[in-house]
This record gives C-alpha cells, structure tokens and sequence, in this order.
C-alpha cells in the first residue's frame, strides 16, 4: 500500500491518509484508468486535495459520514476517505458487507454521502428507495443516461451530478456549477478549460517517482478532453470529448452523442459506441449492445440500430456500420467503460 501512487484497499488507503491530511506532505500520486489510451500517473499537491475536499463539503452544506463504494485507487474513492477525514467521520465500506443496501443500512450519521458511479446507480435501479435517505448522492466517473436520473430523482434521491477528473482532484463541478474558487471557460473549438486551487501539479514519470511535467495546464488553465457549452445562467453542459469526435468517411461523428441515442433504444439494456481503425472509412463506428432481454435478443440487427440512429434526429451518417451483440460491457475497477479491451475484441 502507498500513495504514490495510491494502492492498497480502502481502509489501508485511509490509514495512510490520516496523517497526511493532517500534517501535509509530499504530493501523493493518482494512476487515471487508462479507458481511451495508456495510463498517466497524476500529481496531487496537499493543498488541491484540501481545497478540493473543502469546497464540496461546503457546497454539499457541511461534513458528514460516507460511504465508501468505489476504489480508494481512484481519486473519487479517494475523495470519499479525505471528506470523511475532514469531517472527523468514520467511513462505511461496502466492502465490508453483503451488499450495497445493506452497507447503505448500516450508516448512522447525521448527515449521509454517497458516491457512486453510473454503473452502481443502474443495478440499484429496483431499490432506489434505499438511495433516497442520503442526504446527496454524488454521481460521477462516466455519463449518466438522463432516464436513470429521472428514475433517481422521481424515487427521491438527491442525485448530484459532478465533472472532474484525477487533474481536478476530482469532482469540481456539481449539476454544472462550478464548487467555489474553480473557473471555467470554453475555447473556440468548444473544448473545456478548468482553473482553480484544485489543479494538480503536473503528471509523474512512473519510473522516476520525483520527474513532474505540467502537460496541459498553460497560465493556469488545465486543458481538458471534453467539449461543452455554458448556459446564460453560467451551468455547464458536456456534449462530447475531443478524443470522442471521430473522422470516418470524412464526416465527424461525436461518439457520446450516438451512445445515447443507442442508449434510447427500447431493446437496448447498455450501449456504447466506440471508433475502430478501418482500411475503408478510416474510423468505424461499432455499436456494442447488451440486450435489454432475451426476446431483444434477435431484433437488434444493423439496420434496425441504423434507422433507430436517424430517428432520434441523427444524420445516418452517424449510425454504426456494425453491431455486436455482448452479456455485459467490460468495466474498469473504477466503473467505466473499458473501451480499449472492446476494440481489442
């Protein structure tokens, strides 16, 4: 167990934590998951973790206890540890349990936080109401189909969505408003930038602990990945990542706005579209599907997901040039979707 880069389980990860939440210290070291390409390892100073920590319990109204449902390994695990820290609460660890519900069950806090992501959210879809006692529950790490949190929010749970990442410390933007002391801005090319004390300090050669490079972040202002839009009310909306928008055929397709509507299909349990190398197109979408049931099992053929593509109001030339059928989508510990060990199928 270490925090550079942060490994071991949950309750290790919180014992080390203690003292350097308290103290301070050398920066610790976070490995992103590796969901699009090869994995980084990120580097978190003591005062964007704490200032990171600080505003979400603030902007959440005040400390509490939590649940610790998500590796420690990740920095919205690690997030989870920290808070509880802060607040001078005990963590419940649902590792420690049956079963989510019931780790849920044991929590005695006066004020109770969860965070999870989409995939937790999903199978707890027939128990919502075990969800709806949390005072928040945070949601995060991937892209929430809207009809799951509707679901979530007509069963009384107080959903929270929040955009960040390992550069970020984590979440820093809650239901598109950012926590205080974080800025945000869109470029030209509608690519989000994040400024804020919550930026790390660079990323680490794994091989030599001590190298920093601060790729990404120019006069303070961290360049992400993903593609947005601000409203007149100053709320931020998602629409894409940069290195989601793929060329094929010469046309540019935006790869999370074809899931969703794949997503949208009533035969369709799970979907994902991802863009492989192709002699002829140059990217082909493929479009993973998991079967909402058995009957669905024999409707999901290509020209039905393509026609389904073009009546959500999508240009045909977004659909999928071809359909695979799985059990389940392949999920990093962190609960994305593994899309590399897709393409590699």
């Amino acid at each position: 167990m270490s925090l550079r880069p942060v490994s071991g389980s949950p309750r290790e990860v919180l014992a080390l934590l203690e003292p350097w939440v308290r103290d301070g210290g050398d920066p610790i070291v976070v490995r992103t998951s590796g969901s699009t390409g090869a994995a980084k390892d990120v580097v978190l100073s003591h005062a964007a973790v704490m200032a990171s920590a600080h505003a979400a319990l603030d902007r959440l109204g005040g400390p509490g206890q939590w649940l610790s449902a998500i590796p420690a390994t990740g920095v919205g695990g690690l997030q989870v540890l920290v808070r509880s820290i802060v607040a001078g609460t005990e963590p419940v660890f649902d590792d420690e349990y049956a079963d989510l519900p019931t780790a849920i069950a044991a929590m005695t806090g006066e004020r109770r936080y969860a965070s999870l992501v989409p995939t937790q959210l999903h199978r707890l879809a027939d128990q919502l109401s075990v969800l709806a006692g949390l005072d928040a529950v945070l949601i995060g790490g991937a892209a929430t189909p809207a009809t799951l949190l509707a679901q979530a929010r007509d069963a009384g749970v107080n959903v929270i969505r929040t955009y960040g990442m390992s550069e970020t410390c984590g979440g820093c933007v809650y239901d598109g408003l950012p926590l205080d002391g974080v800025q945000m801005r869109i470029d030209e090319e509608h690519q989000v930038h994040l400024a804020g004390p919550m930026l790390f300090d660079g990323y680490g050669d794994p091989e030599v602990p001590t190298t920093v490079s601060s790729t990404g972040v120019v006069d303070g202002w961290f360049a992400t990945n993903d593609l947005g839009e601000i409203d007149d009310d100053g709320r931020l909306s998602i629409t894409g990542r940069s290195d989601d928008v793929i060329i094929s055929g010469g046309v540019n397709v935006p790869l999370p706005t074809v899931t969703e509507a794949l997503r949208s299909h009533e035969g369709v349990g799970d979907a994902i579209a991802v863009g492989v190398p192709d002699d002829e197109w140059g990217t082909r979408v493929i479009a993973y599907l998991v079967p909402a049931d058995a009957v669905c099992l024999d409707g999901l053929r290509l020209d039905e997901v393509r026609d389904a593509i073009e009546a959500a109001g999508l240009p045909r030339t977004w659909a999928p040039r071809e359909v695979v059928l799985v059990d389940a989508l392949p999920l990093l510990p962190g609960g994305k979707i593994d899309r590399e060990a897709l393409r590699r199928r």
